[in-house]
């Protein structure tokens, strides 16, 4: 369906189902995405970091690509990210996910290679160009070790090549300035805070939505934040806000001293969706490694605090 302008609304997104072979599991990433759906999602966006991207074959990442437009078909966006370290392998990501039938893409600065505003802004606009569909630029330096200046978001998206901008950037003072300048110079770019933990705080200063890795665990919780502080209900917004803070610590569940972060959080992620029933399997990507039973035990615990289970 067209994107809408600006976009709004929690944005999920998707983690990738796996089977125990390392297979996309098309049945549980087709059942997450109802449940993603039914919830109130204004879009869908695969392919990301909660959706494993970085370790997913160029097959796989079609296979994603397929099955969340078939699911969607045509009920809401569908965002697809392709993240890849040049600008000539993303166009051939992007121009794949147009093919498939994709709604939008999202895609970082260049990585591997340092670069620099000018060539990172050069990058964008060629990806716009080539793929011919409306692009979200992801801001998560911590992943390629680059912050995207707000000046050259700004001009992007005064040209018209962005249409919005996802912001993993943990770096809340930036985004504050950055939405008082969209709110000034550019009503229809959508800036939408990547953040689970300080959502209300960015609605309240501006961001036209929410893309949290823990809306796959749940999306009703964000939605009602979302809805709260749209509706001005503030305190509401903060309390719904403290209670998926709560639930958020299931990213701390997994041994930091043995596996590393994207582990302990898309382990937590899957191995909740496996526990609700919404997957069949909990499996990360190699080179990740899953999560003990110690840390499922804690997962279940704080699913059923939060009423989840």
């Amino acid at each position: 369906m067209p994107l809408p302008a600006p976009l709004t609304g929690v944005v999920p997104p998707l983690c990738t189902p796996l089977t125990a072979d390392g297979q996309v599991d098309t049945r549980s990433l087709a059942a997450l995405a109802e449940r993603l759906i039914g919830a109130g999602a204004r879009g869908l966006f695969v392919l990301g970091s909660s959706g494993e991207a970085a370790y997913l074959s160029d097959a796989q990442r079609r296979t994603v690509i397929e099955t969340a437009v078939g699911a969607a078909a045509g009920r809401l966006p569908v965002l697809a990210g392709v993240i890849d370290m040049t600008t000539a392998r993303v166009l051939d990501h992007a121009r794949t996910a147009r093919e498939l039938g994709a709604d939008g893409i999202v895609a970082t600065a260049p990585f591997y290679t340092r670069t620099h505003p000018t060539e990172i802004a050069g990058h964008f606009t060629r990806l716009r160009e080539g793929a011919g569909l409306p692009l979200f630029a992801y801001d998560i330096p911590m992943a390629v070790h680059t912050k995207l200046p707000a000046s050259t978001v700004l001009d992007l998206a005064a040209s018209g090549v962005l249409s919005g901008l996802k912001d993993s950037s943990g770096d809340d003072g930036t985004l504050r300035r950055l939405l008082v300048r969209v709110r000034a110079r550019h009503p229809r770019f959508s800036v939408l805070t990547g953040s689970e933990l300080s959502g209300d705080g960015a609605l309240l200063a501006g961001a036209r939505g929410i893309v949290p890795g823990l809306g796959n665990v749940d999306p009703h919780g964000y939605v009602r934040l979302y809805e709260h502080a749209r509706a001005g209900r503030w305190r509401e917004a903060a309390a719904e806000q403290d209670r998926l803070a709560a639930l958020f610590a299931i990213t701390e569940a997994g041994d930091a001293a043995s596996m590393g972060r994207s582990s302990c959080a898309l382990g937590a992620f899957k191995a909740a969706l496996h526990l609700m029933g919404v997957i069949d399997c909990p499996a990360t990507a190699p080179p990740q490694l899953p999560l003990g039973t110690p840390a499922v035990r804690t997962v279940r615990t704080l699913l059923k605090e939060a009423g989840l289970l």
